[in-house]
């Protein structure tokens, strides 16, 4: 197969693990107008909670269904217990608890399974490669760029044209008025919450055959998810979806044909975009509840 080729199935793949990492993420800013630094570290879990469903059941599918959970139980906690006295406060305090926050869950993540790095395999039937426009390439990228797609497309779904996506719109724009009309602003703000983490995990879950599940790869992919939002623009689901795309390809060929300067060029397309949109490609004033 062309090498052009491969780089640009190789980004596709690269931009549909931090859409559904950066949805999430812009989705509670947008919201909860919260900047979760923890973000990265629910990814993390995601993917040591599916090895360790892996190692238990033997199945990839169950760790897909299953592992996300824990990490949304988690997540629940923070949003009713921490994060919710802390709305009404500076955004400096929502970042000093989350980072707080991402420092705990990285010790529990090396005082539970260590700190090694830890492979996991393909499921049976996407372990193998096919041959797609005269070479091969992974069955199991092929599959990660479907199951990608499919999500932007029901997050699309509920976020635009489904009552609850409505009532979450009706919440960001105006929480007193959503709550005057008798929407339930606060379990819209822990289910946001909860969503996003388990987008997140979901994330860290099939990222664990490509990147491998290891204590410091929160931090890894939290500052590409970080400059996806500030592209695409907070709040905003397609913002998230085309600023992922463009870091895809910004980093895949980065470091495919100038590898010393990858993250340059990361950093380089976000401060194009953002002298030209400084409040990303799709974003709005944030709104602040």
């Amino acid at each position: 197969m062309d090498f052009l080729l491969i780089q640009i199935l190789n980004s596709l793949v690269y931009g549909m693990l931090l859409f559904l990492l950066s949805a999430g993420l812009s989705l509670i800013f947008g919201l909860l107008g919260v900047v979760n630094l923890a973000h990265g570290s629910f990814f993390m879990l995601g993917g040591f909670f599916a090895l360790s469903i892996i190692s238990s059941t033997g199945s990839f599918w169950w760790a897909l269904l299953l592992a996300p959970l824990p990490v949304v139980v988690i997540a629940v906690v923070v949003e009713m217990v921490l994060l919710r006295k802390l709305y009404h406060r500076s955004q400096l305090d929502q970042v000093l608890l989350t980072f707080g926050l991402s420092f705990v869950l990285t010790d529990f993540v090396e005082w539970f399974w260590g700190k090694d790095l830890f492979g996991i395999n393909e499921p049976a039937p996407l372990n193998h490669s096919i041959a797609f426009l005269g070479g091969a390439f992974p069955l199991y990228r092929l599959a990660l760029l479907g199951f990608g797609l499919a999500c932007a497309v029901v997050l699309w779904l509920v976020i635009e044209r489904a009552r609850l996506g409505a009532m979450v719109r009706a919440s960001v724009d105006n929480a007193k008025v959503a709550m005057g009309i008798g929407l339930k602003v606060p379990l819209l703000l822990t289910s946001t919450f909860a969503a996003g983490a388990w987008l997140a995990a979901l994330a860290g879950v099939v990222a664990a055959p490509i990147l491998g599940a290891f204590s410091g790869i929160d931090v890894e992919v939290l500052i590409p998810a970080f400059i996806v939002v500030a592209i695409g623009g907070l709040g905003s689901l397609r913002g998230s979806f085309v600023g992922a795309l463009i870091i895809g390809f910004a980093d895949t060929f980065g470091k495919a044909y100038m590898p010393n300067a990858a993250m340059f060029l990361i950093y380089l397309a976000m401060i194009a975009i953002l002298l030209v949109r400084p409040n990303g490609l799709f974003g709005l004033e944030p709104v602040r509840n």
